[in-house]
This record gives C-alpha cells, structure tokens and sequence, in this order.
C-alpha cells in the first residue's frame, strides 16, 4: 500500500509554480487572488488563513475582504463588482457558506466566470462538461494532479464517485472522464453500492460520513482518494473511508488529513497563476 501524499505533491509543485510567478513578475505581472469572507465560521476562517498563507508564501498579491455576519447582499455585490473591474486581480473566491439573508446563488453567477477561480460559475461548469474549461473547481482538479504524480492510469479504467456535490463529485466524475475513464457517479440513493463500489479501479469518496467505506465496498488493489474530512468518536480527524480497515486491499489511497486537503489550495495557486498568465499575453499582445 502506497500513500497519495498531498503534502509531498503540494510541496513539489510549489518549485515549478514558483518558477511560474517568477516569470510573471519580470514581466511586471504579480498573480492577484482575492477572498471574500463574511463571519468567523471557524472552518472557513481556517481554509481563508490556509489560502493566505500558501499565497504569500509564493509571492501573489493576496486580498482578504472580511465582513461582518451582518452584511447585507448589496454590500457583497458591490464589492463582486469592484473585483470583476480590479485589474490587478486575477481571481477571487467568495468563502461559503454566506449568511441566511445573502442569496449564494445570486452572488456565483455575480461573479465574472474569467476571474472565478473556484469555478462554481454556470459558465465554468458547462466549459467543464465539453471539455473546454481554463478553470476548474481546485478540489477536483486537485485530485487529478494527484494522480497524475502518481503516474495513476485512468485510461480505460473504472472509476467511481460516491459522492454527487457540485464542489467535489460532479467536477472529478467530468475530469475523471476527460481522461477516459469509465465513469459510475453514485449517491445516497443507489442500491447495491458495495457491488459497484469494488469494482472500482479508482474510487473517489465525498459524502461527508466518518469511516463509512469499509472493505467490502474495496476491489483488491483499487486506487482510493478520500475527501471527506471528518471527526470520530475520539474527536479525532478522519476521512469516510476506514482507513485501518481498507489499507492492505488498497494499492493507494490518500490519508486524512494530508491527501486531498493540501491539493485543493495547490490547485487554487496554480488557477491563480493560470489567470495571471493570461493576463500577461493579453498585454504582450496588446503591445504587440
């Protein structure tokens, strides 16, 4: 059994991603990424500090916008506003979930599909799904760097998402399926999910439920990713797949926390980056 170590493939995409904004600022380019935060929900002011620092710490131009939990929905639209217009950043994020009296559906579709970096935005979604996207949701397609580290062939293999969210299972079943995999999306609402579950050859788990994935829902040398992000009855943090349980049935499988956790800010970095190098041929071109 191997670990798909997120920390180890973060830690190394960090050399060439530097190089990148290296580049970019000899150009006179700085990659801009801004967050909007609205309250102090203990778990998004912890991913908000995460951003920042890995942000800062390869050299962007990093914003954080912090709110009161008493913002009206104006306030964060005109502030959406302002950002789609800055030309010094390339991407922003509004942190979720926002308070009962601002419409989270209303501020996605505020924000300009070519800055929104987590690529909720029903334009960046459909880009997705044809197969055209620049951006893609950094969880997912931090999974896929993942793998790709990893050398993990999906070609022709069997893949299933348990999992259906628009943050997570979704974007990796279409991502996973660019790269022509065989693609099962599975949910609370499938029957017999242990029979479909082992005979994945990738399973990629998002449900939300602690050590729910024991071993007779494994093939014998499955490739396994764990999103879920949970505590046990110890209060310790864990994953929705049992770990100790599934280990020796595993070829791989990414630990909690250290697997997809540190991807999903990498990948969130390199969008950034990404934007910012379009940016930069805009102007070239534009002297050009």
């Amino acid at each position: 059994m191997k670990l798909l170590d997120g920390k180890a493939v973060a830690s190394a995409l960090d050399e060439s991603m530097g190089k990148r904004v290296a580049s970019l600022k000899e150009q006179n380019i700085t990659p801009g990424l801004a967050v909007i935060l609205v309250g102090n929900n203990g778990a998004s002011s912890v991913y908000v500090r995460n951003k920042k620092r890995r942000a800062e710490k390869l050299g962007f131009n990093f914003q954080l916008i912090h709110y009161e939990e008493t913002v009206t929905e104006t306030e964060i639209l005109n502030k959406i506003d302002e950002l789609n217009h800055d030309d010094n950043i390339d991407g922003f994020i509004v942190q979720l979930p926002l308070p009962d009296q601002i419409d989270e559906e209303k501020v996605i579709q505020a924000i300009d599909p070519k800055k929104d970096v987590d690529g909720f935005s029903p334009i960046n979604v459909g880009n997705l799904w044809i197969g055209d996207s620049t951006i893609k949701p950094a969880t997912a397609d931090g999974i896929i760097k993942m793998l790709d580290y990893y050398n993990v062939r999906l070609k022709g293999k069997n893949a299933v998402v348990i999992g259906r969210s628009n943050i997570v299972g979704k974007p990796v079943a279409a991502l996973l399926l660019e790269r022509n995999a065989t693609v099962t999306i599975a949910h609370i609402f499938t029957k017999d999910l242990p029979s479909i579950a082992s005979r994945a050859d990738v399973l990629v788990v998002a449900i939300g439920d602690p050590k729910f994935i024991d071993s007779k829902y494994i093939k014998e040398g499955a490739v396994v990713v764990d999103v879920g992000m949970n505590h046990d009855e110890n209060g310790k943090l864990c994953g929705d797949v049992d770990f100790e349980d599934v280990k020796d049935k595993v070829s791989m499988i990414s630990p909690v926390p250290g697997g997809v956790g540190p991807m999903t800010i990498t990948s969130l970095m390199d969008m950034t980056i990404v934007l910012a190098e379009e940016r930069a041929k805009r102007i070239n071109g534009s002297k050009g």
